[in-house]
């Protein structure tokens, strides 16, 4: 019996005094990363492409001490003050009438959503610098403007290159903002308003409560790029003699001499305000994401911060 206890866990060939050995476990895997040598040659292409850029601009008969000069001049700083001010008032008058137009149009009723529609087509369909200038000459057709007991005056009184700028950018871009609002309703769930009537709202609250709440994180990134477009396209309004950044630029470099560097000084100006916006913006898409996703996508410091740690890892490694 004691025979039997000392070789039951043997196997055959073995003896009592031999250890059992465990059995080898599978080779590591000895990953080799695939060379891309399409980047490499396409990495130096574009840093040549750009050294010779920069050599052709250094050789230009370019006075760069012109930009630093006038970069915070009074007429400058104005333009910039009238730039970002035209921005936000026409985004307003965009915004509203987009919200407003996207509920039109996707009413019941036949004749409002007609409207709505011909609305859109039609600013959408023509460029913003011709509504501006018929904007700016209707003078031609209509000497005056009567609103009954509210306001009469002469067309070209009323008619104001800082209202001709307002109604040519804020009524066009209504018409990109409405198709951007009503996406972003018809993304949600038509279960969402089916729920909402059930417990008794009517159609005004549900969109108040329910439904553009949820539409906003559709609707966010692309009126991000409608402000940083519109900031751009104030530039424009220079032709109907809105004083704005443009504008002055171009005085400054007609009487000073210089009109290619003020050129430059007006585009440096709005690379910083453009960029300012796509800051705010990135943040403003980051909130509005919170209940999309589990995990909400990592800010530039945080990348920067990642890729230093990474760096740093493989360089002790190393």
């Amino acid at each position: 019996m004691t025979d039997i206890e000392k070789t039951a866990g043997q196997g055959p060939g073995e003896s009592a005094g031999d250890t059992p050995v465990p059995p080898a476990g599978p080779e590591a895997i000895r990953a080799i990363p695939v060379r891309h040598y399409g980047r490499y040659v396409s990495a130096l292409v574009a840093i040549a492409l750009l050294v010779a850029i920069v050599y052709a601009f250094g050789q230009g008969d370019i006075n760069w001490q012109a930009v630093p000069d006038y970069f915070f001049d009074h007429r400058i700083m104005t333009g910039v003050y009238k730039t970002l001010m035209l921005t936000v008032l026409s985004m307003l008058i965009g915004i509203v009438g987009g919200i407003v137009l996207a509920v039109m149009r996707l009413s019941k009723n036949p004749v409002t959503s007609s409207i709505a529609w011909f609305y859109i087509w039609f600013f959408r369909g023509t460029p913003v610098l011709v509504q501006l200038f018929l904007w700016f000459n209707l003078g031609l057709v209509f000497h005056y403007i009567n609103l009954m007991p509210l306001y009469k005056d002469e067309w070209s009184n009323f008619m104001t290159p800082l209202l001709t700028a307002l109604l040519g950018l804020g009524l066009n871009e209504a018409a990109y903002m409405a198709e951007i609002c009503r996406a972003g309703l018809l993304a949600v769930d038509e279960g969402q308003t089916e729920a909402a009537h059930a417990l008794g709202m009517s159609h005004g609250k549900t969109l108040r409560r329910v439904i553009i709440p949820q539409a906003m994180r559709v609707i966010v990134p692309p009126t991000g790029n409608e402000v940083i477009n519109m900031l751009k396209t104030t530039s424009l309004v220079a032709a109907v003699q809105f004083p704005e950044l443009f504008r002055y630029a171009q005085d400054i470099g007609q009487n000073s001499g210089a009109p290619v560097e003020m050129y430059f000084l007006a585009a440096a100006w709005y690379l910083i305000m453009t960029s300012v916006l796509s800051v705010g913006q990135y943040y403003i898409e980051r909130y509005y994401a919170r209940g999309s996703s589990r995990s909400l996508p990592p800010t530039p410091w945080q990348k920067v911060k990642g890729h230093l740690t990474t760096f740093s890892s493989r360089k002790v490694t190393a």
